[in-house]
Formats: structure tokens, sequence, C-alpha cells
């Protein structure tokens, strides 16, 4: 019999590669992917805390475990025992079912990641993928959007103020950024021709031959190279679907507490901090699908080792793609400061989802020119007229005016004392004492304004 590491070379599955599968290898792979995220959880915490206190030029956890290493996983086990507080108010079904479904969500979302090729697992042809359909990303896609509803009646439910604020503002925001992060996948769709996951790293295989040093070595034929602004789109929607800093606007700290699980405790708060980490490890796995290749080891190595995509160690690629992505998180949670929240929705509406529409518009022309379907007359002719345009466009673009500057005077007369509303509206502030006291040094008569 064919032990467990011993594996075949490694091959594209197809649909009916699944369709095969005995059902406790189905059992198998479904344990191990659960408990692989478990690891992949408390790793990223505490891969999360070192690199923050290197970063910041501190120690970081070092007392539990190796070098610190075991601080993530007694957090686990303390959070389930601690005491569990619930509000008077909170609508408690509703409360209770709120973090199941974020947790749920999380984790159905890798049920269609590939992690490698057709391997031999206990003398059976298996892929290193729980499943796939022909609609795969589609069902990523639904995931993240089923997230949101636990997001959502975790801050209805809890019968407070602030959570409530940080769902709305949750819901928002990943509605917004899912649209964003929803077109840049298009261009992947058109460019793979499927939305199967495994067929989508398939067609990543492998790209034009360049010579590099004498050597002849095959170019990447990763996404993220072809189709460079959907892969920069996707990545800063990434990190406002999962509400990370800088776009961590929902659970800031400063103005809501702790935003949409703010009257949580103990094992639901663990619940939702473990799905927040897997959400984060989803979207970087799923990224390293779309656009960096999946399972497939960089070209330099493959011109080198031909069995680098055999056996099991497309597994190491992939993971070593997806800590790479994760790094780049943590990286902008400890150097960016918090976007403000018109600025951060103004930024997805009026820019990032404008900038895709015309970004698979001109894929979609190029894609019909080169098929030839078209002249090289209209070719040119359309170009030109797109060049026209946006050259009208950006002549006629009304520039942003500059506020009218007031005197002292009409600043004191605009707003006058006991005018300043509260809350403020439309970002407006008071006159200052410096004014007011200027104002009555020249004018006696407003002193008793």
């Amino acid at each position: 019999m064919t032990s467990f590491v011993t594996a075949a070379t490694a091959v594209d599955p197809t649909l009916e590669t699944f369709e095969n599968d005995i059902w406790w290898i189905v059992l198998i792979k479904l344990v191990g992917v659960f408990a692989l995220l478990l690891l992949l959880t408390l790793f990223t915490i505490n891969y999360e805390r070192k690199v923050v206190a290197r970063m910041a030029v501190r120690p970081g956890p070092n007392q539990v475990g190796p070098k610190g290493w075991l601080q993530s996983l007694t957090d686990g086990l303390k959070l389930p025992f601690k005491e569990e507080i619930i509000p008077k108010t909170a609508d408690k079904v509703v409360y209770f079912i709120a973090p199941v479904i974020s947790a749920t969500t999380a984790f159905t979302a890798f049920s269609v990641m590939p992690f490698g090729g057709v391997v031999n697992m206990f003398g059976h042809q298996t892929a290193l993928q729980l499943t796939d359909v022909p609609v795969s990303v589609l069902v990523l896609l639904a995931c993240s959007s089923m997230s949101v509803y636990g997001v959502v009646l975790a801050g209805w439910a809890s019968g407070s103020t602030y959570p409530l604020l940080g769902g709305l503002r949750s819901s928002a925001q990943m509605i917004s950024y899912e649209v964003a992060m929803g077109l840049s996948i298009v261009a992947v769709f058109m460019t793979a021709g499927t939305m199967s996951t495994s067929q989508i790293v398939a067609a990543q295989a492998s790209g034009d031959p360049v010579q590099l040093f004498g050597f002849e070595v095959t170019a990447p034929g990763w996404y993220a190279v072809q189709l460079l602004p959907s892969f920069i789109i996707y990545m800063i929607a990434a990190v406002g679907e999962t509400n990370r800093a800088p776009f961590d606007l929902p659970e800031a700290e400063s103005e809501l507490v702790g935003g949409f699980h703010t009257e949580y405790s103990s094992f639901k708060f663990a619940l939702f901090f473990l799905a927040e980490y897997i959400n984060m490890i989803t979207v970087s796995a799923f990224c390293t699908t779309l656009f960096l290749g999946g399972w497939r080891a960089p070209a330099p190595i493959t011109t080198f080792w031909e069995g680098a995509n055999s056996g099991y160690w497309p597994l190491l690629w992939f993971f070593g793609k997806v800590l790479i992505l994760l790094f780049g998180f943590i990286w902008l949670r400890a150097t960016l400061p918090r976007m403000r929240y018109d600025q951060f929705m103004r930024f997805g509406w009026k820019v990032l989802i404008p900038v895709s529409l015309v970004w698979i518009l001109f894929l979609a022309f190029f894609k019909v020119a080169r098929s030839g379907a078209i002249s090289d007359t209209t070719r040119w002719v359309t170009t030109g007229v797109v060049a026209v345009l946006v050259l009208a466009i950006a002549w006629g673009w009304p520039s942003p005016k500059k506020p009218k500057q007031l005197s002292i005077e009409e600043e004191l007369h605009q707003r006058p004392p006991g005018s300043f509303p509260v809350p403020p509206m439309d970002l407006q502030v008071p006159p200052s004492p410096r004014v007011r006291r200027a104002v009555a040094e020249r004018d006696p008569v407003s002193k008793e304004v």
C-alpha cells in the first residue's frame, strides 16, 4: 500500500476528480481544512504580534512557550472560560446567532480553495482541495456577502448605540468594497475563461519563455502581472472588506469603543475574533489563487527543479505566498493611520469602482481586437475616439474650488456664539476664542454679544 507521504506527480484536477472521491477521503480533507484554519489563526495572531512589536522596537510576547509562540493558544483557551455578560436590552436569539453566522461563513469559504494538484492519498488519487464547482469563485463571494449579516445582527441585537453604529459602518463598508472586489475578479474570468478555482490556477501554469543571464526562463503566467490593475484593486478592496487597518473604521476604538462586538464577551467574542483572522487568511488565499498562480511554484524554481509542483510540495508554495500577503496586512496596520469614514467611502465609490469599470472595458476591447474580430481601421478609430474623450474629460473636469477666506468679523458674524449645533453637522466648528477676543478688542460693543 502506498504510504501517505508518497505522492504521485501533481496533475491539475478537473471537476470529475472531485466526483470520484470516497466519502472517508472527503471527511479526512474536511477535518484537515478545519484544523488547518485553526492552526493558521493561532499562528497569524502571534505572527502579527511579533511583527508589530519588531516594527515598534519592543519585545512583544516572549514568555509563554518557546519565544512566546504559544501566547495565542493560551489566549484561545482562556476566552471560553471568562465570564459572559449579556446586556438586558439584547435580543438574545439574534445575539447568539450573529457570531455563529460570522464563524460559519468564514470556515465555509475555504471549502473551494485549491492547495495543490492531484496526489496519492492512502492509495487513492485525490486533489488537495475539498471540492470544486464550475462557479467556485461565486461561492467565495457569496460567503463573503453572508458574513455581513453576522456583523449587522451583532450590532443590532446588542441593544446598545456603539455596536449599532459599528454594525452599520461595517455593513456599508463591506458591501461597498465587495463591489470593487467583484469587478476586479471579472478581469480574471475574462482571461481564464472559467470560474472554477482549480481551473484558474491551471490557466496560470506558465507564461512566455524569456532569456535571463544566458538561461531560458519561463516567465510567470500570474495574473498579478498580466492584470496588474485588477490585482491592485483587489488588494485595496480586500483590506476594506476585512475591516483591517487603515480601514478598521467599524472597530475604531477612539470613536466606537469596540465596534459591533462591544457587548460580546467570552466564547462569542472569540468567534468574532476567529472569524476576523480567518477572513484575512481567506482573502490572502483567494488572492494567491486568482493572481499569484495558486499552489504552483514561482517560475525560477520550476526552471531548475522539475518536481517543484509534484506531491505535497505545492502546500509549501501556496502557504508561502499566503504568508507574504498576511505580512502586507500587518505592515499596513503598523504604519498607516486610520482613514476618515467619509474619505474612505468616497474612495471606494468614486475611485475604485469607476477605475474597475474602465479597466474591464479596456480589457474587453483589447481581447476583441487581439482576436481579429474587428479590422485594423476600426481598432485605430476606436482607440483615437477613446483617447480624445479621455483628454476632453480630463480638460473639462471641474477643479475643486477653494473656500473663501473670511475675515475675522465675517467669521464671527457667520457663526456667532451660541449658534454651534450639537452634535456638529457638516464639520461646523464654533468660532475660536482667539477670533472673539480679536473682534472684542477692535469693537468694544461686541463684548456684550
